[in-house]
């Protein structure tokens, strides 16, 4: 069958049915998550409004399905405009006799990993696999405390250059590896996925954009967002015994110590909760909020305009109050500390970050030249190379990802 392109806003009858594209949907909680996971764009609607979405898909009319929605809840629901309001989200493929055009879906990573292939590491036995890695690294630092990391670990070499290559590409290396476990995971739940650089305050990351996960069930979702933690300790759980049994003051023992403490450098920062990190989505998750981060944002900035101007300088009135009671509180929370970590993060990044690096670059210029050895004109090379690479790297992320925001969870929606 064919039809017209709907080329302005379509006109919808009592009489008109439509053609859904295809949805998942999942119940959380007293809504229900309805969205496409070609393109990654979800919407918590209410349960008449998963209703409505049941009906229209088994192509009842806009007319018949408010009529249905009426005996069943006793309202008057807007068929009609609720229908507008799923073609705008990408999720109607036509109304009526005209078609609707489709936006066209983020380009996956690796999309030739198949979920069959990775599906494993979905396997409660993986986790097992995990927690006993972790317990026998546990055990091994018990009897041998002197295996305990510590930045000096870093230094396993007394050319800087060298220090300084091999710490970022093992940094790098383990990055990357730490994203690929999201997007792996993800991939193994039917989640295409997208790895890309960005950047969290002053931090230049790699993250992966697996927010189809939504429509997996809890157990996938967080594991999911763990898997890069996950692998992070692993690693690191890994390593230990090995340099359990090499000897002390070996070359192999000073590069394993490295590697060990490179391991576990990126878990602190997954604390920073307010620069939206794997814990983030846990916490977000876990806590059954929608958009943690913008609703939490939007409250702190209520609260800073009113600190300033008064109550009249917000007619709307706090934001959070529109949010249902368990989410209203957990908001709230969130926006002390998002504005206490952000706050902290870029004192910290004044203070010490932006001097040290500036230290480190003038050193670096001064070390170069004919009166200095081979050694030291290479090592200042390699600073300047390294610093001046990530602070580029840095400002183009930044550039080309200025009018990207991340996605949230789910927004809401009432018909």
């Amino acid at each position: 069958m064919t039809g017209t392109a709907v080329t302005g806003p379509p006109r919808i009858e009592a009489s008109t049915r439509i053609l859904l594209r295809e949805l998942g949907v999942r119940r959380d909680r007293d809504e229900w998550i309805v969205g496409r996971m070609a393109t990654r764009t979800f919407v918590a609607l209410p349960a008449a409004g998963a209703r409505a979405v049941e009906l229209l898909g088994r192509g009842l009319s806009v007319g018949r399905t408010a009529e249905l929605l009426h005996e069943e809840t006793g309202e008057e629901l807007d068929v009609a405009d609720f229908v507008r309001d799923l073609a705008a989200l990408g999720f109607v493929a036509r109304i009526g006799t005209g078609t609707v055009p489709d936006t066209v879906p983020p380009r996956a990573s690796l999309p030739w990993l198949r979920p069959r292939a990775v599906r494993f590491v979905l396997h409660p036995a993986l986790a097992v696999f995990v927690g006993l890695l972790v317990a026998t690294a546990a055990a091994v630092l018990v009897r041998r405390p002197d295996l305990m990391p510590c930045y000096r670990d870093l230094l396993w070499s007394p050319h800087g250059s060298l220090v300084l290559v091999t710490g970022a590409a093992a940094g790098w290396a383990l990055l990357f590896a730490h994203e690929l476990a999201h997007l792996v995971t993800a991939r193994a739940a039917g989640v295409p996925g997208r790895m890309r650089l960005g950047t969290r305050l002053q931090f230049l990351v790699m993250q992966t954009d697996i927010s189809g996960i939504e429509l997996a069930p809890r157990r996938h979702r967080l594991t999911a967002y763990l898997a890069g933690i996950a692998l992070n300790l692993s690693v690191a759980s890994a390593l230990l015994p090995a340099l359990a049994l090499t000897g002390t003051g070996t070359t192999a023992h000073r590069l394993l110590a490295a590697g060990l403490l490179l391991a576990l450098l990126p878990l602190p920062f997954q604390c920073m909760v307010f620069t939206r990190t794997d814990l983030y989505f846990v916490l977000q998750d876990v806590t059954g909020c929608r958009n943690l981060y913008g609703d939490g944002l939007a409250h702190a900035r209520y609260r800073f305009r009113r600190l300033l101007r008064g109550p009249r300088a917000v007619p709307d009135g706090d934001p959070s109050t529109r949010l249902p009671p368990h989410e209203r509180r957990a908001v709230r929370l969130y926006s002390v500390v998002l504005v206490a970590g952000t706050a902290l993060c870029l004192a910290f990044m004044a203070a010490v970050t932006l001097p040290a690096d500036l230290t480190l670059l003038v050193r670096a210029a001064r070390g170069l030249g004919p009166d200095h050895s081979l050694a030291r004109n290479a090592d200042s090379a390699a600073v300047l190379v390294t610093l001046g690479g990530i602070n580029v790297l840095w400002l183009l992320t930044r550039w080309r990802n200025r009018t990207r925001r991340h996605p949230p969870t789910a927004h809401r929606h009432d018909p």
